[in-house]
Order: C-alpha cells, then sequence, then structure tokens
C-alpha cells in the first residue's frame, strides 16, 4: 500500500518489531526520507497490519497504525494517525502543509487497495 502510494520503503518485505525501514518520498525533483520505527505487528487470521513511530529527522511527530481486518465478509482498512510538528526546521515551520499531504496520502492509500 505504501508503495503504491508513491513511497519506496527499504527493505520491501515482512516487518518485525523494532525494525526501522527507510521510507522515501519523491516530491518532483526533492527526495525526502522518513525515518520510522516499527512498534507492534499484528498477523492473526482475520486481522493484518502495523504501527510505526516516527523517529528524528521525520517530517512529522508521531505514530501512524495500518490494520487491515474481515468484517462480515468485507475488508476494512483502519489508518490511525496521531501527528503534530517536528521539532526540527524546516518541517516544524510546513506542519501546516504537511496535513493537507497527509490527507492527500490517505487517498492514494485507499485507491492503492482497490
Amino acid at each position: 500500500m505504501k508503495t503504491a502510494s508513491g513511497f519506496a520503503v527499504d527493505p520491501a518485505s515482512a516487518v518485525s518489531v523494532g525494525d526501522r525501514p527507510t521510507i522515501t518520498v519523491k516530491l518532483g525533483w526533492l527526495s525526502v526520507r522518513e525515518p520510522v520505527e516499527v512498534t507492534a505487528v499484528v498477523n492473526r487470521a482475520d486481522r493484518v497490519g502495523f504501527a510505526y513511530r516516527t523517529l528524528p529527522g521525520h517530517p512529522v511527530s508521531g505514530e501512524e497504525a495500518f490494520i487491515l481486518h474481515r468484517d462480515n465478509g468485507d475488508v476494512v482498512l483502519t489508518v490511525r494517525s496521531l501527528t503534530r510538528a517536528a521539532a526540527e526546521q524546516p518541517w516544524r515551520a510546513l506542519f501546516p502543509l504537511l496535513r493537507i499531504a497527509q490527507l492527500i496520502v490517505r487517498r492514494r492509500y485507499l485507491r492503492a487497495l482497490r
């Protein structure tokens, strides 16, 4: 879902708690690195997903979770984000624009799953 939404994830494999995959997004000629650490993994027959926290250098500060589960035969995606402005500049000053970008990216996630 992340890669189908325009992000590169390295390594592109299943994650475990404590992993620190490199997430990168290209915005025109600019490449933005988003350092994260996986904090939880769910892998059950009816529910799969993971959560991560941002690390210093990420454009925002917070946590995000992606959970897919079955509900009466339907597959449902839940994305939860708890974010605030990062401590570092220029990200802190750009936070209002980053909130808009988050909404656009969520739409891309849903489109990627269809």
